[in-house]
């Protein structure tokens, strides 16, 4: 079956199915929460240990876990487009975090905003420029602040509040939720958040989460890159080698001055004075205990992960906060029986996995990005998904909730039949991921395919390849693209990539 033949049988099994309206007779609305960087092992309804995420959770225990959803290119500003728009970089136009989003390109705002939704989106927004196809907007400059602010609004207005960022994102869109929107219209929200982000400072009321606490290391914490192509080697994102000091690590007395001026930290300067007071009272007696102790060698990267790790969990917490409290505003008003709710995040992220932090790669950690959604009477409470789902395909999943026909130009499939728990036989079995973006951290550019089974990857410059079976290999630390035994399964996947990247028009 071919790409369109596939999402029309797709759509329209999932139109007929869909009721009309939600169980209260309303139609539906739409409430995304996004965050920057949350990497899927750090939701605690993904099974894992690290940490405790009891509101994001509510959503995966009344809704769908999906534990396959993968991005198209991992990294922020192109991952944006793609949820914006339903199409792949090479058509949105937004390869890299350098480019501009065209504005004027079809998005899935904007046929909402036509078939009578009132939209709205806040938070970080990262596309350069302004939103559009939204009633109401409040977004953060490029990358925003964590401390105290800055807002752009429409006309070119301009506003710094006071406060943490992820709280005052959580003020806004409940604000915008009880008091912004018409009561009589159905609604799509976006309430999007710059933590996790680096470079990972927490709120004033939890800088104190985890003391005395070592939280567990990842088993590649040291990992040495054998068994892979040389970008893995030539990587500069590892937690030992790449972080700073002063804006990492939040130790101004160890600034590193090779990184050329670079290594400030500009959340300082913004902080008031209660603020500041707060943050030496928690970080003080931690850096006075590093000077004393001064640990070296792998001591010192221990030391390093724990910082890094806790302080990326504490702005977790702010965001889990304030995702209860969107949920329980729209439990308490009567607005959850019709409303689909989302969980996600731009991409995946690493958690010192293979010594890492940061994201680009194909390799599972940044492939991979949580995604929980709840809808009532419609997903089955608890369920959990492994079909090969993407960012790709929320752009024709939300205009199927509203009941609007899909462009045939958008390139995902819409994820309803998977909501109902039904198991379309024609669902794709192979995924493909293009990241472009030089230069930054030095990941190569390099374009791949992810099956069930298998991850196969392309460094084009370098005419390098990898295959990892990650039934066998599941944390990817070995290759076997020149193993005999694989040949055939090499031979395969070449041969799905070319399809691929004609399929999705990724051939210039």
């Amino acid at each position: 079956m071919n790409r369109r033949s596939f999402l029309g049988a797709v759509g329209a099994s999932a139109l007929a199915a869909l009721p009309a309206r939600a169980q209260n007779g309303k139609p539906w609305n739409i409430v995304m929460m996004f965050s920057d960087d949350h990497a899927w092992q750090a939701v605690s309804a993904y099974g894992g240990n690290l940490n405790r995420t009891p509101q994001i959770d509510r959503i995966a225990h009344r809704g769908m876990r999906f534990d396959q959803c993968l991005v198209t290119n991992s990294i922020c500003a192109p991952s944006r487009a793609v949820v914006l728009t339903g199409k792949h970089s090479h058509l949105n136009g937004v390869v890299d975090n350098a480019v501009r989003f065209n504005p004027d390109q079809q998005t899935f705002p904007k046929l909402l905003q036509k078939a009578g939704y009132q939209t709205a989106m806040f938070g970080k927004w990262h596309l350069k420029s302004d939103p559009t196809g939204f009633d109401h907007w409040e977004v953060l400059p490029g990358q925003g602040s964590y401390y105290n602010p800055d807002f752009l609004y429409a006309n070119g207005g301009k506003r710094r509040r006071e406060g943490y960022v992820t709280d005052i994102i959580g003020d806004i869109s409940l604000d915008w939720l009880k008091n912004g929107r018409d009561p009589n219209k159905p609604f799509l929200m976006f309430s999007q958040h710059k933590a996790p982000h680096r470079n990972w400072m927490p709120a004033p009321n939890k800088m104190w989460m985890y003391e005395g606490e070592n939280l567990p290391e990842p088993d590649t914490l040291f990992d040495n890159y054998e068994g892979r192509a040389t970008p893995a080697r030539l990587n500069e994102m590892e937690i030992d080698r790449h972080m700073r000091w002063n804006h990492d690590m939040k130790v101004p007395e160890w600034a590193d001055k090779s990184f050329g001026g670079q290594d400030g930290n500009a959340e300082w300067a913004r902080m008031t004075p209660e603020q500041k007071r707060i943050w030496d009272a928690a970080y003080g007696p931690r850096n006075a205990e590093l000077f004393k102790n001064n640990p070296q060698g792998k001591d010192l990267v221990r030391w390093k992960y724990q910082r890094y790790i806790k302080d990326y969990l504490r702005c977790i917490s702010s965001v889990d906060d304030n995702v209860g409290r969107v949920l329980s505003y729209l439990d308490s008003e009567g607005l959850a029986e019709n409303t689909l709710v989302v969980y996600s995040s731009d991409q995946g992220f690493y958690l010192g996995e293979h010594g890492w932090f940061d994201k680009r790669w194909i390799y599972e950690e940044s492939l991979r990005t949580p995604l929980l959604m709840r809808m009532p009477g419609v997903i089955e409470p608890g369920s959990v998904n492994r079909h090969l789902v993407s960012n790709l395909d929320l752009a024709e999943t939300f205009l199927d909730v509203a009941r609007q026909p899909i462009p045939g130009d958008m390139q995902g499939a819409s994820m309803l039949p998977l909501l109902r728990g039904e198991n379309p036989k024609d669902w794709r079995q192979s995924f493909y991921f293009h990241y472009y973006e030089k230069g930054v951290h030095n990941v190569a550019p390099h374009r791949g395919v992810r099956t069930d089974r298998y991850t196969f990857a392309h460094y084009y410059e370098s005419d390098e390849w990898e295959l990892f079976d990650n039934t066998r290999d599941p944390k990817q630390l070995r290759s076997v693209y020149a193993d005999e035994a694989y040949q055939s399964v090499v031979k395969e996947l070449k041969a799905e990539l070319e399809r691929l990247r004609v399929l999705y028009k990724d051939t210039a």
